[in-house]
């Protein structure tokens, strides 16, 4: 199973982790994490269930591609860091 960690601010929500989970692609991983983490679902992704604008996703070592993170495929051994950027003033 991927092994999936938030980082920073994300972490603060997910205090149980790193959290496992099956799957063929990023997306298909972080559905069944958020389906037990409901109250994170929010933060990584938007309505749509698409990436959030500010949300960004290594996997074993690799910044992924914004647009096409959520297909990239995975095997049972891959690390996912799951970013959430912040900013202000």
């Amino acid at each position: 199973m991927a092994e999936i960690h938030f980082t920073s601010h994300l972490r603060t929500l997910v205090t149980d982790g790193p959290l496992s989970a099956e799957g063929a692609t990023v997306g298909e991983a972080l559905t069944k994490v958020l389906a037990a983490q409901p109250h994170v679902r929010g933060y990584v992704l938007d309505d749509r269930g698409a990436l959030r604008k500010h949300v960004c996703i290594f996997a074993d070592g690799e910044r992924l591609a914004h647009d096409g993170a959520l297909g990239r495929r995975i095997g049972p051994d891959t690390k996912l860091y799951v970013m959430q950027a912040l900013s202000g003033g």
